[in-house]
């Protein structure tokens, strides 16, 4: 029996609507997503966005074959806070061996990090510093067709070159004064035009070009590494909330006018902010968190997070809308795997996932219902397999056969009964040893007002 298709239903951010999702070519669904800019470990907002695109890649390669779809994340490896970094970090260094340095470390951190979080491996893993040719091309088809300008050392995109720019973001060139995110400067023809290339100083890396020694601005890598590997109009474009402008906004004035096409991806989809307790992620607000933080310290909530914990966390909130990153959404998801894993005992997942089971992925990636779905199918002991097998799709690794040493009910029951007799070191020795098999005790006091434990295998 072969597995169920679902009809995916993606919301486009650019015409804001959700609509059926057809592919130009269902042999190749080709998705791009902005990936980390490499000059410090990555935090947990960018984690969601990783996770939300990687299930993306996994629910595109459950409908129309792994050998079909191709996912692009790229690498940003030169930016001036990189720079700023290399700097800081590697002072005796040349500056181009500080900034690898600095850029290796973190894009292995990056991967590291997001492995850990239960994401796949992208098709295709470009960086920007091995893309400058392309992004030269590109910039000389938009001083060639117009659409550039040179000025103040640099080259730029007239914006209004475009007449409808700011159909992503819903700005018209008169709502782009100066202000959020907009550079203005006396050398631009307008306020909202943005650098495509501009010169650097003799310690600032830079390549040579025919506009001078320099290197590219933000917005032409993307651009250019989507044409070079995805082509000059694709399916899917991702990223979160934050990319909406000046970026995405830009990558597609770039693309469309150096290729004069109808658009640049067909489909945008971008992931809803992350706040921590009900706050905006802030260093100044000591709530900042990478990746790395809540896998390997004890940074936040007094204890380290596994990274199917902050998987399952985070899509618990559908993409699209805010979530509040909290130590009671964790605790939460830490609850309902443990659950999962007493129920599932030794099924092992289906192979055969009708559509009715996915049916929640495939709207819009509604992961909320599909989490439901799961619960709901892995409690139902005929049906547990199918609940395994929606997990596997959605990246959520559910542990099963857990083995507990036969020792363990009469160490509980030996512990108790030193706290009974008030021989606290012994109860402490004994939770420890209990503690390195991974087993959790829970005292309580029952209706006579005893005291009782309970024990669960922990993660």
């Amino acid at each position: 029996m072969t597995t169920a298709k679902p009809q995916l239903f993606l919301y486009n951010t650019l015409t804001r609507s959700k609509v059926p999702f057809e592919p130009m070519d269902a042999n190749n669904v080709r998705l791009y997503a902005c990936g980390p800019t490499v000059y410090d470990f990555a935090h947990i907002g960018n984690g969601r966005a990783a996770i939300v695109f990687d299930l993306l890649f996994r629910v595109l390669r459950h409908v129309y074959g792994p050998d079909h779809v191709t996912y692009v994340r790229n690498i940003t490896d030169v930016d001036d806070k990189i720079n700023a970094r290399a700097l800081r970090d590697h002072p005796d260094l040349p500056l181009n061996e500080a900034i690898r340095k600095v850029t290796e470390t973190t894009a292995a951190q990056y991967q590291k990090d997001v492995t850990a979080l239960g994401c796949l491996e992208p098709t295709i893993r470009p960086r920007a510093t091995e893309n400058i040719p392309e992004m030269q091309a590109m910039i000389q088809r938009l001083l060639d067709n117009g659409n550039a300008y040179q000025a103040g050392g640099e080259v730029l995109f007239a914006v209004d070159s475009m007449p409808d720019y700011g159909q992503l973001s819903g700005r018209n060139l008169e709502d782009n004064l100066a202000g959020a995110r907009v550079a203005v400067d006396s050398h631009k023809r307008n306020p909202a035009d943005f650098v495509l290339w501009k010169l650097s100083s003799d310690d600032e890396p830079g390549w040579d070009s025919p506009w001078g020694r320099g290197r590219p601005g933000w917005h032409i890598e993307c651009s250019a590494m989507s044409e070079r590997y995805l082509g000059e109009t694709f399916d899917i474009h991702g990223g979160g909330l934050d990319l909406i402008f000046p970026h995405h906004e830009n990558e597609i004035a770039q693309s469309r006018c150096a290729h004069g096409s109808h658009a640049m991806a067909n489909v945008w989809m971008h992931n809803g902010f992350l706040q921590v307790e009900g706050q905006k992620m802030s260093k100044s607000l000591g709530n900042f968190f990478t990746i790395h933080d809540l896998l390997e310290t004890e940074a936040f909530g007094g204890r380290k997070w596994p990274g199917e914990v902050l998987r399952l966390a985070m899509l618990m909130t559908h993409y699209r809308e805010p979530i509040d990153f909290s130590q009671r959404r964790l605790e939460e998801a830490v609850n309902l795997l443990e659950k999962w894993e007493r129920a599932v005992g030794d099924a092992e997942p289906s192979a055969y996932l009708p559509t009715e089971v996915i049916d929640r992925l495939a709207d819009d990636l509604d992961t909320p219902g599909a989490i439901a779905r799961i619960h709901a199918l892995i409690m139902d002991q005929d049906k547990a397999a199918e609940g395994l097998a929606l997990a596997d799709l959605m990246g959520l690794r559910i542990k099963r056969n857990v083995q507990v040493d036969s020792a363990v009910p009469n160490l509980v029951a030996a512990r108790l009964a030193a706290l009974n007799s008030k021989n606290f070191a012994e109860a402490d020795r004994i939770r420890n040893e209990l503690a390195e098999q991974g087993i959790a005790l829970m005292d309580y006091k029952d209706e006579t007002g005893a005291r009782q434990t309970k024990w669960e295998v922990k993660r």
